[in-house]
């Protein structure tokens, strides 16, 4: 078994003791944006971002009499 294992980690240990024969470059601009959002999209944006966090929360707390009467009948 030992013998499988250490064959398996030479196969992974591979491309690592190859050194920089493997180079990864990250593909990032410091140019501004092609086009710009306009307000609209903006208020969208951040309508759609807020509504999706605060809702569950909202229905949480709306609902927490609803919750605590749960676990005090069982």
């Amino acid at each position: 078994m030992s013998v499988l294992l250490r064959g398996i980690a030479r196969v992974r240990a591979a491309p690592v003791l190859r050194g920089s024969a493997i180079t990864q470059r990250a593909n990032l601009t410091t140019r501004p944006a092609k086009d710009s959002f306009g307000p609209v999209e903006t208020a969208v944006g951040l309508t759609a971002f807020s509504f999706t966090i605060l809702a569950p929360s909202g229905w949480v707390l709306a609902n927490l009499e609803n919750y605590k009467k749960k676990d005090a009948a069982e």
